[in-house]
């Protein structure tokens, strides 16, 4: 038995390794309430996940997210991750920035093993499907050109075209690669768009469920001083997106008012990481699971399903 879910959306937020923690949400979403969706939009994290979730691929796509580890990301990787006990230190890898530094490159990494990860997990035969579902995907980039946020359909593009606007969408300069594509440069989505709500709104959405990588209310903890510029670019880009995923969220929350659509949000509960780019299995498999039982706890309309999940 199916939940009604005409004109329904799926929305998934940024966030780097915590998307792991939106697989589990989408997981419960999709195959426990059995809810149907006519769009998914996803910006960065979201992105890598919307394409296999709406083929309803969820262990494909779970056993990629909760295994993957820097060298899937990073080809050139700008940071030392060391792990003492469960907890993580990084500093700067200086002779990887060099190097780039050295080739003329852009920005202080290179992500050329995520472009290749994405062609794997989401083959042609992924692609072919999914245009054929009559499912709408979409994926948010930033075109840093023309200062404005572009929405790539995986309808409106060949599959080498979308798998590249899937790894621009997730691309967070100067960390990670900066994408060129017909003389303008692209990157992550969430330097404009961390929260596509708005969009699955003004698309016709009549219900949303929007998957937030950050806590409702923030610890008002002070943190400690930085100990190297990265950690403080880091820093501020964490602040950044905090404030940008806050618009956008009051801003989907006015449109659904307009609209007359139900919008129900799924955040993390609490501050997973301070730094999204590390990606440990152990990590993102506990936090997938996370995922799970948060959104079986505050899912609505899904109580008589759940208890067969």
């Amino acid at each position: 038995m199916k939940s009604p879910s005409l004109n329904r959306a799926m929305v998934i937020s940024g966030g780097g390794c915590k998307g792991a923690f939106g697989g589990g949400v989408a997981e419960y979403l999709i195959r426990h309430c059995q809810n149907d969706y006519d769009l998914f939009i996803g910006t960065s994290a979201g992105s890598l996940l919307v394409p296999l979730l709406a083929l309803g691929e969820v262990e494909r796509i779970k056993k990629v997210y909760t295994s993957i580890r820097q060298k899937d990301i990073f080809n050139i990787c700008p940071f030392i991750i060391k792990k003492h006990n469960r907890h993580f230190t990084y500093k700067i890898n200086h002779f990887n920035t060099l190097r780039m530094f050295l080739k003329g490159k852009k920005t202080f990494g290179e992500s050329l093993s995520l472009r290749k990860l994405i062609r794997r997990t989401f083959t042609e035969d992924d692609y072919h499907r999914l245009r054929q579902s009559g499912v709408e995907v979409m994926v948010t980039v930033s075109n840093l050109s023309c200062n404005y946020v572009e929405y790539q359909s995986v309808h409106n593009n060949r599959y080498e075209d979308f798998c590249d606007w899937m790894w621009a969408s997730a691309n967070v300069v100067p960390f990670m690669s900066l994408h060129y594509k017909d003389g303008m440069e692209y990157a992550d989505g969430g330097f404009g768009n961390y929260l596509p709500l708005q969009e699955a709104l003004r698309r016709g959405a009549k219900e949303v469920d929007a998957i937030i990588l950050q806590p409702k209310e923030r610890d008002l903890k002070c943190q400690l001083p930085v100990s190297n510029p990265f950690a403080l670019l880091l820093r501020t880009y964490d602040f950044m997106l905090e404030q940008i995923s806050i618009d956008d969220l009051d801003l989907g929350r006015l449109e659904s008012l307009h609209r007359q659509a139900q919008v129900n949000c799924y955040h993390t509960p609490r501050l997973l990481t301070e730094n999204s780019f590390i990606f440990d299995p152990e990590q993102m498999t506990a936090w997938w699971q996370e995922g799970y039982e948060y959104a079986l706890a505050n899912a609505p309309n899904c109580v008589l399903i759940a208890g067969g999940g």
